[in-house]
C-alpha cells in the first residue's frame, strides 16, 4: 500500500468535494479546480476527509494512487490557502515591473523582455527585484515561476539571474591570475 495514497485528506471549512463518476471537483473560497480521476482508483468523500483506494496492486495503478491522493491534498490547499512563489532578481540593472496581464522584465538583454501572464495566476512586484506569483493550481504557479525564471537562469559566477527565493546558487571560482614565469 503506498504511504501517500492511504493517507485521508481532510477537508477544511468552507470547501466542498463533489466526485463525479470519474471527475472530482474541489471549491473553497478562492475559486474551483477539477481532476480526472485515473482508471484503476477511486475517491470517495467520508465525512470531513478525501479516500483515495486503488482497486488492484498492477505497476500502473499503485504509482497512480499515490499521486492522485497528492493532487487532491494541492486543490484542497489551492482553493483554501492558495499557492505563491518567490523570484530573486540579481543584477545591476536587472528588474521587474508588472503592468495589468504581463510582466516587463529587464534581464541584460538589449531588449526589455515581456513575459504575458497567464489566466489563474497573478504576478506581482512588491520591489522591483522581487516577483511573487500566486494562484490556486500548485502546477500552473510552478510552471510560470519556471518560466520567468528560464528566461535568465542565475549564472555560477556572480550569480546574476533570476532565482528562486529559497534557492541557493553554488558559486565557481573565476579566474586567477597567472603568476609570472
Amino acid at each position: 500500500m503506498s504511504r501517500i495514497g492511504k493517507q485521508p485528506v481532510s477537508i477544511p471549512a468552507g470547501v466542498t468535494v463533489n466526485v463525479d463518476g470519474s471527475q472530482v471537483t474541489v471549491e473553497g473560497s478562492k475559486g474551483a479546480l477539477s481532476l480526472p480521476v485515473p482508471n484503476g482508483c477511486k475517491v470517495a468523500v467520508e465525512g470531513n476527509n478525501i479516500v483515495v483506494t486503488r482497486e488492484n496492486d498492477l505497476k500502473p495503478v499503485r504509482a497512480l494512487h499515490g499521486t492522485t491522493r497528492a493532487h487532491l491534498a494541492n486543490m484542497v490547499k489551492g482553493v483554501s490557502v492558495g499557492w505563491s512563489r518567490e523570484l530573486e532578481i540579481i543584477g545591476v540593472g536587472y528588474k521587474a515591473e508588472s503592468k495589468g496581464k504581463s510582466v516587463t522584465l529587464t534581464l541584460g538583454f538589449s531588449h526589455p523582455v515581456e513575459f504575458p501572464v497567464p489566466e489563474g495566476v497573478t504576478v506581482e512586484t512588491p520591489e522591483p527585484t522581487k516577483v511573487r506569483i500566486s494562484g490556486i493550481d500548485r502546477q500552473r504557479v510552478g510552471q510560470v515561476a519556471s518560466e520567468i525564471r528560464a528566461l535568465r537562469p542565475p549564472e555560477p559566477y556572480k550569480g546574476k539571474g533570476v532565482k528562486y527565493s529559497d534557492e541557493t546558487i553554488v558559486r565557481k571560482a573565476g579566474k586567477s591570475a597567472a603568476s609570472g614565469a
